[in-house]
Order: structure tokens, then C-alpha cells, then sequence
């Protein structure tokens, strides 16, 4: 890259309440699985970022929990997370769908106003609404955002994703890089270990199991041929061990069954994984717990 070439980098935060698509739209962007998008609600608990790069421009780009009243401490970690989202965007993307009330969640939509930063805002799913509803919806929003630009998307069936890029592009500061070329996200790889294997229960529990779970990696050997890990589950009851684990560990063999295939596609070599259960009471309230699990914004 010469001097007189213009480099362009900045933070592209993705916020907006839960089950809209956010960590859809994030892993389309990004080009890899970094996310994780499941159809349950909450399903993503930290910010996580995603970088994209090209010669001439870095895109930081940062999924964070859906915004909600928090009811307990792990949830007004995630709030803290979404409003952080706030204050360090070059470029703020909003995304709401064709099916949510766009004044569900007003005190947060009040701080979006009065931002200075620029604001796309991205009416997702498209595919399951009309011409007509979908004017509606882009009327009403244009009266809560005044400033925002509106881009209509369906993440899922990337329609208008290459638009939007293109938009953020030309929205982004000069700047220099602000992590190396080949860095794909800021998480260590440990972290998309416990993600995936988290993602894994919420496909396969019901109810209010998943939320109850939290999973740390108590080992993490890489090799040049493989990768060894063992992986604690932490619950808050007994009852949910035992769900956890299953009749004669039949439903904990399952979810490692699935955790490790997707991990080996993850990491592209194979894997050795081992997982227990542990029962952790009140982790979701306990602030050094939380602490322990990365819930402590910067």
C-alpha cells in the first residue's frame, strides 16, 4: 500500500432488539460463522467483534445483545454492552424487522437520536412482508429516526447486504488499521469454544435451560494435527445437571457429538473434546461470577 493511497478503518456497531437478525446480518457481513444465530431469543450475551479487511479499509464490525430491561445481572451486563455500542460507533446500523412494534423499546431509541454519528437503519426480513407494509413501516421509522438512513434488508437471503457494505464504506473515516490485516475477530479463540458449544444447548434444550447455562474452557491444547479441550457446563440447579446430561448421558453425548463436528469445521483439524457438568447457584447474579465469564464491560 502506498502513502498516497487513502486507507479507511472504523467501528460498525450492530444493535437492536433481540431476534431481529442482528447476528445474521454479522456473520453475512463478516464472511465467516462468528456469531452465533440461533432462532431463541438473548442468544448472543457479549459484543463480539468481526473484522473485514482489503487493502484500502479495515471494518470493525461488533454484534451485541438484543436491548432489553434487564431482570437480573447478566442481563444488565448485556444492556451495558449494547449501550457501550453506542458511544465508540463510526457508524451505527440499526436493525429492527417487519414484525416488531418499532416503539418497543423508546428509552434506547431516544438515545439513538441524539446521535451524532451516522445511523443506518436496517427493516430486516423483507421477505415475509409487502410493498404496502412495508411503506408503513418505513413512514413510522422515519418519524422516530428523523436522521437515520433506511435501508430495507433480508440478512437471511443476503438482499441488500452488498448495498449496505458499499454504504459503510463510504460512510468510514481515513484512518490506519486498527488490528492486523489477517485478524478475522478480537475474541481468543477459547471464546468461540464455549459460543459454539453454547449454541449447541440452545439448539437442543428447551425452555428456560439455556439461559440458565453458562460453558468455560478449563483447556484449550492446540497442536499443529489437533485440538484438545476440556469444557466446563455450569448450571444453576440440579435438576438442570440432569437434564443436562441426559438418561444415561445420552442428551450430554449429543450436544458434544454436535459441538465438536462444528468446532472441527470451525478450526479445520480435529478435535478432542470433553465436557462436564457443573452446578454453579445464582451465576446470572453474582458480578464476580460474571466477571469470570467476560461479562464485564470495558
Amino acid at each position: 500500500m502506498t502513502d498516497s493511497k487513502m486507507h479507511k478503518a472504523g467501528f460498525v456497531n450492530i444493535v437492536g432488539n433481540p431476534n431481529v437478525g442482528k447476528s445474521t446480518l454479522m456473520n453475512q457481513l463478516v464472511g465467516e460463522r462468528i456469531s452465533i444465530a440461533t432462532f431463541k431469543a438473548q442468544t448472543t450475551r457479549h459484543r463480539i467483534m468481526g473484522i473485514v479487511n482489503t487493502d484500502d479499509m479495515q471494518i470493525v464490525f461488533s454484534d451485541t445483545p438484543g436491548v432489553l430491561k434487564p431482570n437480573y445481572k447478566l442481563q444488565e451486563s448485556m444492556l451495558a454492552f449494547s449501550e457501550g455500542a453506542l458511544q465508540d460507533a463510526d457508524v451505527l446500523l440499526y436493525v429492527t424487522d417487519v414484525v416488531e412494534n418499532p416503539e418497543k423499546n423508546m428509552d434506547f431509541l431516544e438515545k439513538v437520536r441524539k446521535m451524532q454519528t451516522p445511523v443506518l437503519l436496517l427493516i430486516n426480513k423483507i421477505d415475509q412482508s409487502d410493498q404496502q407494509k412495508l411503506g408503513d413501516i418505513v413512514e413510522k421509522w422515519h418519524q422516530l429516526l428523523p436522521n437515520a438512513e433506511i435501508l430495507p434488508i433480508s440478512a437471511k437471503n443476503k438482499f441488500g447486504v452488498d448495498l449496505l457494505l458499499k454504504r459503510i464504506q463510504e460512510l468510514l473515516p481515513e484512518s490506519p488499521a486498527y488490528f492486523d490485516k489477517d485478524q478475522l475477530t478480537d475474541k481468543p479463540a477459547r471464546f468461540f469454544v464455549s459460543e459454539i458449544i453454547r449454541e449447541k444447548i440452545l439448539l437442543y434444550y428447551d425452555k428456560e435451560i439455556p439461559y440458565s447455562v453458562e460453558v468455560a474452557v478449563e483447556r484449550f491444547k492446540e497442536t499443529e494435527r489437533s485440538i484438545h479441550i476440556n469444557a466446563v457446563i455450569y448450571v444453576e440447579r440440579d435438576s438442570q445437571k440432569g437434564i443436562i446430561i441426559g438418561h444415561q448421558g445420552v442428551a450430554l453425548k449429543k450436544v458434544s457429538t454436535e459441538a465438536r463436528k462444528a468446532l472441527e469445521k470451525f478450526f479445520d483439524k480435529p478435535i478432542y473434546l470433553e465436557t462436564y457438568v457443573k452446578v454453579d447457584k445464582d451465576w446470572r447474579s453474582s458480578e464476580r461470577e460474571l466477571n469470570l465469564f467476560g461479562y464485564n464491560p470495558e
